[in-house]
């Protein structure tokens, strides 16, 4: 049982800004403490706990494996905590920093759209958004909630899913003016084929052709970051592109772009999560408001 006279979470928070700020004399300045006296309730921790949580030398401090689980559950005990604070001043209403981060695509045509609507139901929510195509990791990150989009891996994190948007091969009426229009996967050899720069679950576009699964490789004179910034050069007519239908939704409507090669299509679906850490009995308020409000407004 712990003893009474130990403060736990202040020394978490001592050795949480130690790793942050990256030294002792960093984690001083910004708790006006003397960098020995630091030094000395970080040693006095890893005595109680019977382990290294950092090794110490002249150039920089490295944490151990056994550093790297504790700092990562102390993060989430201080942010439990300081959830506690407020949810018991404030009769638990969401508030606090709320850091998203989402795909481009995602972003743009679904979160932008939607924040002005949570903000107005959660005024005290200071909502920090992230639009980028990279998959981030939320510890690293400092990172709330994030929208990912295809298979997920095997993680600790929590996943809620969104929806499960279709895919679709297109291209604009310019393009396919100059250059003709593919009838069948193989004829896509003769094109632009747009695609992305870094690595993706499915490497390639997939077709079935009489039952015969296919894969085309996305092979042009471009590549791109972020799904958004594909549309606009498939907008453009540079070449051909395959985009989640909620993407070009508006964009087939009003003819600007034309779907392709739909016999083919074997009706493959990008699963789209909002994943984040920890239980939902264990969620910051901010954090559950958040979740909930997107599965009840985002329809794909």
């Amino acid at each position: 049982m712990a003893r009474l006279d130990v403060n736990r979470s202040g020394e978490m928070e001592v050795f949480v800004r130690v790793v942050e700020l990256g030294g002792f004399s960093a984690a001083a300045r910004a708790y006006r403490m003397t960098p020995s006296a630091v030094s000395k309730l970080v040693a006095r921790l890893e005595a109680r706990l019977g382990a290294r949580l950092i090794n110490r030398s002249t150039r920089a401090l490295q944490l151990t494996p056994e550093g790297v689980t504790f700092y990562e559950r102390s993060v989430r005990v201080l942010a439990e905590l300081d959830e506690a604070e407020r949810g018991a001043a404030t009769s638990a209403e969401p508030q606090g920093r709320l850091r998203v981060s989402a795909s481009v695509p995602f972003g743009t045509h679904f979160l932008l759209p939607l924040v002005p609507e949570f903000l107005a139901l959660h005024p005290a929510v200071c909502l920090d958004l992230v639009l980028t195509d990279t998959v981030v990791d939320l510890l690293e990150a400092r990172t709330d909630v994030a929208i990912r989009h295809g298979p997920l891996k095997s993680s600790d994190l929590v996943a809620r899913k969104l929806g499960e948007p279709g895919m679709v091969v297109v291209g604009s009426p310019a393009y396919l003016k100059r250059h003709g229009t593919p009838k069948t996967p193989r004829e896509l050899e003769g094109h632009n084929r747009i695609g992305f720069g870094f690595a993706r679950a499915v490497d390639g576009w997939p077709f079935v052709d009489r039952g015969v699964a296919l894969m085309v490789a996305a092979h042009g004179n471009a590549q791109v970051s972020n799904g958004e910034a594909l549309r606009q050069l498939v907008l453009a007519g540079l070449g051909l592109g395959r985009l989640a239908r909620f993407q070009v939704k508006d964009d087939l409507a009003a003819g600007r772009l034309v779907p392709l090669l739909e016999d083919y299509n074997p009706g493959d679906k990008d699963a789209v999560h909002a994943v984040f850490m920890g239980a939902g009995g264990q969620l910051p308020s901010r954090v559950r408001a958040f979740l909930d409000f997107l599965a009840e407004k985002v329809r794909m």
